[in-house]
């Protein structure tokens, strides 16, 4: 019997479900973005965020089985995030998985967003020779793990501050440019020139796979603030282009360093910010010198969505994993 999945995924700032067959069809994929709504504020207002959502999620899951050409009753679980994220958007999509899985008496799967972004490589590439590397990168999230089997995702490293994307965001807001800030400054960065200009990144001691984004933040912005203090013009092409490659080389340079001493030669990648290409092209490269195999969702899995819970959640029903009416949402915590 075919598994027939719905996954929700209201974690940030994106109202989405998906409809997805035996963890790698792709029946529908509806996706209600935030984006323009934020813009104006520089970054994700959560009780905004949660009223939009509250607004958004019966007419996207209905559109999601609608574009399934499914019926309700043909689903056979309903996989929903519940961590990490902003608690009332967390809310709003468990809320809607109780009412289906009690109308429809059918199981929820709970699912760890980090997860998900994982997971969204298997609905693309075929994956089974564990352990596999698992790099996350986004707004929020800055997080290497060792996947090891769809029971187990062990964290080796995340960020004790900043998350990658976040980072992005606030120096390209300091830059006066839109939100989100991490497609600008990679915009911007290809017209920029390697020049003098360097912004360094935390090492965090020998062997750590941490990561420190909150010093190269205040280091770019103190540099705008001293160039403009002293009547000089910034090039905001050559800030771009050196955060970027600051940045890129911190996450390359944990990547690698977690290959070799775990002796892996996989890794996948997921969250928002994998979908900058200089990123993903600095991987390849330094890939291909040791041998280690990079994959990467295409597109839109690249960012939130229901796709990739779906995806996970097939995987984790297979183990009997299973969530019940006392669902809750959390904020934060480690892969589960």
């Amino acid at each position: 019997m075919d598994s027939i999945i719905l996954g929700i995924e209201t974690s940030c700032d994106e109202t989405s479900a998906a409809v997805v067959k035996n963890g790698k069809t792709v029946l529908s994929n509806v996706i209600s973005s935030q984006i323009d709504i934020h813009k104006k504020y520089g970054g994700v207002v959560p009780e905004v965020a949660s009223r939009k959502h509250l607004e958004m999620i019966i007419g996207v899951i209905d559109l999601a089985i609608k574009e399934a050409e499914i019926k309700k009753e043909d689903l056979t679980a309903i996989g929903v995030t519940n961590q990490p994220g902003l608690i009332g958007a967390l809310l709003v999509g468990i809320t809607a998985a109780k009412g289906l899985s009690i109308s429809l008496n059918i199981p929820i799967i709970p699912v760890h967003h980090l997860r998900g972004h994982i997971y969204a490589n298997l609905v693309e590439h075929e994956l089974t020779d564990f352990p596999i590397l698992a790099l996350i990168v986004s707004g929020g999230h800055t997080s290497l793990a060792i996947w090891h089997n769809h029971l187990n995702i062990e964290v080796i490293g995340k960020t004790l501050d900043d998350a990658a994307g976040e980072a992005f965001d606030k120096i390209a807001r300091k830059l006066g440019l839109d939100y989100p800030g991490g497609p600008e400054i990679e915009k911007f960065a290809k017209h920029g020139s390697k020049t003098d200009l360097v912004f360094p990144i935390a090492k965090l001691g020998k062997g750590s796979y941490n990561f420190s984004f909150s010093g190269l933040k205040s280091n770019v912005i103190n540099y705008i603030n001293k160039m403009k203090s002293q009547g000089h013009n910034i090039v905001i092409e050559d800030i771009a282009f050196a955060v970027q490659e600051a940045i890129v080389s911190a996450v390359v340079e944990k990547v690698m360093l977690a290959s070799e001493n775990y002796g892996i030669k996989k890794v996948v990648i997921g969250g928002g910010v994998t979908s900058n290409k200089y990123l993903l092209k600095r991987l390849e490269e330094e890939g291909c010198k040791t041998g280690l195999q990079v994959y990467a969702p295409k597109g839109i899995y690249c960012t939130d969505n229901g796709v990739m819970i779906g995806s996970a959640a097939y995987y984790l029903n297979q183990f009997g994993i299973k969530g019940d009416l006392f669902l809750n949402a959390y904020s934060s915590g480690d892969i589960k």
